[in-house]
């Protein structure tokens, strides 16, 4: 199949081929006849297969057809994305497939000037690409009005649908007509967001072009048991030894992030950090940074696990494990891009043993667990397999143990280090934990 056969017009696709796409991925060939045909979509597919072209193509093609009837500069089509990364990212792509047409657009997103933004408003678009937050101040300013929208997008519509975001798009909705296409696109859909979406769709068509909460197959997993307070070591040390690569490292907090790289570069480790604290401009100077080379590490809350779009990122590693086990699907969704092969580590200290089962739950793929020599944690890291074992199969001073005599005290047994240990092996753990506090990175709530 080619994008010739998917009736998409001579100008997409001569960006196209400009760009280098010859083959449609499985999402794109699904999506792109639905929505020309003017469907409504939930789509649904591992990151790094192109959701971004599946519905931005058919969407410039549609909104080019209706240019001519066009009796106003307001917007009709709108995307919504999660953070200001993604939507920039999204612009731009927006931008490469649309040179051929006479398609103006824009991109508003919180944490940068409002009157550069008004005045691209009043110059007219027909494409607006916005974070739910910064879309709001303009309609409250009256700067922006969304009377002649016609195609709606939801871009990673599991979080713009998760509850710190569902009342600011309930509320977006009553601004727009209510005849209009609406599309969902995401790489993740739990049952109850998939519910709540519904309710934004009209007799949709469903796309689902791999298995819910899928990651790539070209991507490994592997995970190290050590203590919370030899972590940053221990990242140093991996960092040290893998000094050609560039790698995204996962923070849980934002001064933790900045912590972190202000170690980093201390030890000669070239290193960013990005999130929700940092102005809008310190945001893209780090990306770019990292992107061109100049940073070799990239230290980033979840803010960034949406929207960046890092050509051939060979490595992503978890400093502490998500809150939230299906955002472990999109952080490392940064690496395996494209067929690529890309590694997911994870450093796991026992406390977060609860949380590495949740994901493993999740992710529906094994887990190396390697004990790294000289890091040992103090305590075994069980993934509530069927024999017990600990996941490390070495057992720790202070760890957990299989049962002793009773009278005899128990002895901690010589651990072996540097080992692949086990894979998980995820077992029918009925009252296991691993379900924690659904906590997001607040940076991420308003663009």
């Amino acid at each position: 199949m080619s994008f010739e056969t998917l009736g998409l017009s001579p100008a997409l696709l001569r960006a196209l081929s400009e760009t280098n796409y010859t083959t449609p991925t499985p999402i794109q060939a699904e999506a792109i006849p639905l929505i020309l045909a003017g469907r409504d979509l939930l789509g649904g597919a591992q990151t790094g297969t192109g959701k971004t072209a599946a519905f931005s193509l058919p969407m410039l093609q549609r909104i080019s057809e209706l240019s001519t009837q066009r009796t106003s500069r307001r917007p009709r089509a709108l995307i919504l994305t999660p953070t200001r990364e993604l939507a920039v990212q999204v612009h731009d792509s927006i931008r490469k497939y649309g040179k051929y047409l006479r398609m103006p657009s824009t991109v508003v997103y919180g944490g940068a000037g409002m009157s550069p933004q008004i005045d691209a408003l009043r110059r007219g678009v027909d494409i607006l690409v916005a974070t739910p937050g910064r879309l709001i101040d303009h309609i409250e300013q009256g700067t922006l009005q969304l009377g002649d929208v016609q195609m709606l997008v939801l871009d990673e519509a599991d979080r713009m649908l998760d509850m710190g975001f569902l009342p600011a798009i309930r509320r977006v909705l009553t601004y727009l007509p209510k005849v209009r296409q609406t599309l969902l696109f995401s790489a993740t859909f739990e049952d109850q967001i998939k519910k709540l979406a519904i309710d934004f769709l009209k007799n949709p068509s469903q796309v689902q072009v791999s298995a819910q909460n899928a990651v790539a197959s070209s991507v490994s997993h592997r995970a190290h048991p050590v203590d919370t307070g030899r972590k940053r070591d221990l990242l140093t040390q991996m960092l040290a030894e893998r000094y050609q690569e560039q790698i995204l490292v996962f923070g849980k907090t934002k001064h933790g992030c900045n912590r972190l790289a202000e170690h980093l570069e201390k030890a000669g480790i070239r290193s960013v950090a990005i999130h929700g604290n940092k102005s809008q401009a310190q945001r893209l100077k780090a990306l770019n940074d990292f992107k061109s080379g100049k940073a070799r590490v990239l230290v980033a809350t979840d803010v960034a696990a949406r929207g960046l779009d890092i050509p051939q990122l060979p490595v992503v590693i978890n400093y502490d494990l998500p809150m939230v086990a299906e955002d472990y699907i999109h952080r490392i969704g940064r690496t395996g891009r494209a067929g690529a092969t890309g590694e997911a580590i994870s450093l796991v200290a026992p406390e977060e043993a609860q949380l590495l089962r949740a994901i493993h739950r999740v992710l529906k793929a094994d887990i190396e667990m390697i004990t790294v020599p000289g890091f040992e944690a103090s305590r075994a890291i069980r993934m509530g397999n069927d024999s017990g074992r600990p996941a490390n199969n070495s057992p720790r001073p202070g760890g957990d143990r299989p049962p002793q005599k009773r009278g005899r005290r128990p002895h901690a047994a010589p651990g072996k280090t540097g080992q692949p240990a086990s894979h998980a092996h995820a077992g029918p753990k009925k009252h296991g934990a691993g379900n924690g506090p659904k906590r997001r990175d607040p940076s991420a709530q308003r663009g």
